[in-house]
């Protein structure tokens, strides 16, 4: 019981977080196919 309420917690006052770190990822991946393509292209 008090785990699921700590947890409930996090997730309620930290919403911005988990954006933040969702755009991060896409960014990282968007970087990283762009990358090989560069890659691809020079080689």
């Amino acid at each position: 019981m008090k785990f699921e309420r700590r947890f409930g917690k996090r997730k309620k006052s930290n919403p911005k977080r988990g954006l933040f770190l969702v755009l991060l990822l896409a960014i990282v991946l968007f970087l990283w196919f762009k990358a090989e393509d560069l890659l691809s292209g020079l080689f």
